[in-house]
């Protein structure tokens, strides 16, 4: 599954966690929550490894023939598609806010000292 599938499915075990917990398993919004983890874990297939200590699991490994990773389109080792360069781009886009974040930050700082 891929990121942003797998963030909203995280969203919706929390809820879905917490309609368990308060007893609340044959109710509709439960119901739903049920098809639409079912749903998203329709395509999922593959093998993984677990480790089960003193209450705790860890993963080893995992492996799926229908895995979203493809080690050529993420190396920049590779000739494909993405150049370093567009790196930059992102990591400029990405920064705006923090940039703001901090410039307003000062601007606070700056006002109680005075």
């Amino acid at each position: 599954m891929d990121r942003e599938v797998r963030k909203i499915k995280q969203g919706l075990s929390l809820k879905f966690s917490e309609l368990v917990y308060n007893g609340f398993w044959h109710s509709p919004e439960c119901e739903f929550l049920r098809e639409c983890i079912g749903r998203s874990q329709e395509p999922v297939v593959g093998t993984v490894r677990l480790s089960v200590f003193k209450g705790q699991v860890y993963i080893l490994g995992r492996e799926s023939p229908r895995s979203l990773y493809n080690e050529e389109l993420v190396s920049m080792n590779v000739q494909g598609d993405y150049e370093p360069a567009d790196a930059t781009g992102f990591i400029n886009i990405n920064s705006l806010r923090l940039k703001e974040y901090h410039r307003l930050q000062s601007k606070v700082t700056v006002k109680q000292d005075e």
